[in-house]
């Protein structure tokens, strides 16, 4: 199963995504929260994403989301950090809540790397009011 990290300068909305993408996909989903510093501050650390990373990922790769710009450059330092591992890595370009869900449907299904990242991408345009 393709393995997702949201990533998030708040550890609790990082958690809260993670608790609410798993409850409605599978609680199989490999699903993993980066959010916060160590410290419990706010912020993005790229190092812990890396690591998040290589506990999502059960061999078929994982989908990062990330909730701000400089989440953004934090998961991509993150992905640099693996270039050496043989680990497959898409950052979406997706809201964090919306393509988790869509993304943990897609992997719990049994979507590939690059139907997950696709499903977690189209929920930018998921309308909530008509």
């Amino acid at each position: 199963m393709v393995g997702i990290v949201i990533v998030s300068h708040s550890w609790k909305i990082a958690e809260g995504v993670k608790d609410l993408a798993r409850q409605v996909a599978s609680p199989d989903a490999r699903i993993v929260a980066a959010g916060g510093m160590a410290d419990g501050e706010i912020g993005t650390d790229a190092v812990m994403i890396s690591e998040a990373i290589r506990e999502a990922d059960g061999g078929d790769g994982v989908v990062v989301l990330a909730d701000l710009g400089s989440g953004v450059m934090s998961a991509e330092q993150a992905i640099e950090l693996l270039e050496d591992e043989n680990i497959a890595v898409r950052l979406a370009d997706a809201p964090v809540v919306e393509g988790a869900v869509a993304a943990a449907v897609e992997a719990a299904c049994g979507g590939k790397i690059d139907e997950v990242t696709s499903a977690a991408e189209e929920a930018r345009g998921a309308r909530k009011l008509n």
